[in-house]
């Protein structure tokens, strides 16, 4: 069986491999349909369009060579369309924080365990399982972040920016591969496997973080600002 997103690309065709799946782009359409009905269309359409640049754009099939290119589309599914979904569409009141933290956590530390991500790049099914389970888990923990008092927010916030920091860091600092899934992918990139999930740490570990921190700190500029104008 091969990836949804096909072969692995090498570096002299990858920015010609465009998916154009049908059903991936009604989906997005009806998506995008719904986006337009939100309280906040504008955040919702741009939610969409991080969707769109990670299932269509060439990134779908870099992801199939190079686990740091994976790790890019994780980001952009967690940190990036997940918050703004969840801006789009804001919950009435945060009474699972805890419980969507611990879900979301769970769920992309258990899809970077080597056996579950080699088979989710050679199983369709188990691949959009991945995508949506990435995707729903986290929407649900930026929901009750924004929705929660902001003492609350801005531990769970911390919470949220450590671990994925830690998965980064593992993967940084592992001295063997761990995917079998790229086991040669990464070569033709000039890129020895482990100097490519090095480099997936490092996207996870800096660039993965800096959502969180800016939630952070927005909450905490949220909290200052209510505090100067009470004394």
């Amino acid at each position: 069986m091969t990836s949804y997103c096909g072969a692995p690309p090498h570096p002299y065709d990858w920015v010609e491999r465009w998916n154009f799946d049908p059903v991936l782009l009604a989906a997005l359409a009806a998506t995008a349909v719904v986006a337009v009905r939100s309280q906040h269309p504008r955040v919702a359409l741009a939610s969409v369009a991080v969707l769109a640049v990670a299932f269509v754009s060439p990134l779908c099939a870099l992801t199939v060579a190079l686990f740091s290119a994976r790790a890019v589309h994780h980001v952009l599914l967690v940190a990036a369309a997940a918050p703004l979904a969840a801006l789009a569409f804001p919950g009435r009141g945060s009474k699972h924080l805890g419980i969507a933290f611990v879900a979301s956590t769970a769920t992309l530390w258990a899809w970077h365990l080597p056996a579950l991500y080699d088979r989710a790049l050679v199983d369709t099914t188990i691949y959009w399982l991945m995508q949506l389970s990435l995707l729903g888990t986290s929407t649900w923990l930026w929901r009750e972040l924004i929705a929660a008092p902001p003492m609350t927010a801005s531990m769970f916030s911390v919470l949220a920016m450590a671990q994925m920091g830690m998965l980064g860091a593992l993967l940084t600092f592992a001295r063997a591969p761990l995917y079998a899934a790229h086991t040669a992918s990464t070569l033709p990139w000039g890129l020895e496997q482990v100097a490519d999930q090095q480099l997936a740490g490092l996207v996870m570990w800096v660039p993965g973080v800096i959502p969180y921190a800016l939630a952070t700190a927005l909450i905490a500029r949220r909290v200052w600002t209510r505090t100067t104008e009470t004394a």
